[in-house]
């Protein structure tokens, strides 16, 4: 029985825009995640997507429901301990890559273990041990501006495998990518979930994307559609 690393129920969020604006983003969504999943939540512009995922990433927080983060209560707990709960237990790739610029593609990766509580040695090691693992052996000292969009969205990869979390989460990971691109990426997401029953859960818009996952999970307008 695999285990389960997200268990969130009735999630609920609004945004009070104005006095008179409030936008319901959440109106009682449900998901579970399991251990080895490879899985897309989709749906139209506006129904949800990219706030549950902030929630469940712990960077937003629902207000009601219940979430369950790799057996963790984390509805309880204060920032801080999101903070570090988040750093071990969750990767993120995003939409634009959000590398910092004047770091180069090892020293961006390495970032990552610094949150993580790696020595400077462990963290290079790792380091290096991904990109190589990216195919960017070769591509370690250069700056993003020195990179192609398939090689930056590789270092993000790598970048949020750093601290050998849980489950990453990935808002839209090819939205920046041509289509062939697009494909290499979710084909090197599908090898890693095969080869290191590493588990995905991603937002997407991409229905090339979506039918490459092994689950769907589709929302309209705040909830689950079915």
């Amino acid at each position: 029985m695999p285990k389960t690393l997200i268990h969130a129920t009735n999630l609920k969020k609004c945004y009070q825009l104005t006095k008179t604006n409030t936008v319901h983003a959440l109106r009682g969504v449900s998901i579970d995640v399991q251990e080895g999943d490879f899985s897309a939540i989709i749906g139209p512009s506006g129904c949800g997507k990219s706030t549950l995922l902030h929630i469940l990433g712990l960077l937003d927080t629902p207000d009601s429901g219940a979430y369950m983060l790799d057996g963790i209560d984390v509805m309880k707990m204060k920032s801080k301990e999101a903070n570090s709960v988040r750093a071990k237990k969750l990767g993120f790739i995003f939409q634009g890559f959000n590398l910092i610029p004047t770091q180069t593609a090892l020293e961006n990766v390495m970032q990552a273990g610094k949150y993580g509580g790696m020595t400077m040695k462990q963290r290079k090691a790792r380091a290096m041990e991904l990109l190589k693992l990216m195919s960017l052996s070769d591509r370690m000292d250069h700056k993003p501006n020195e990179l192609s969009g398939g090689q930056q969205q590789r270092v993000a990869i790598a970048r949020a495998l750093m601290n050998k979390p849980a489950i990453i989460l990935a808002d839209e990971p090819t939205g920046e990518l041509d289509s062939a691109t697009s494909l290499e990426i979710i084909e090197l997401l599908k090898k890693l979930n095969r080869e290191n029953n590493q588990t995905f859960l991603m937002v997407t818009h991409n229905m090339e994307v979506a039918n490459a996952c092994k689950k769907t999970i589709k929302l309209k307008d705040g909830v689950n559609a079915g």
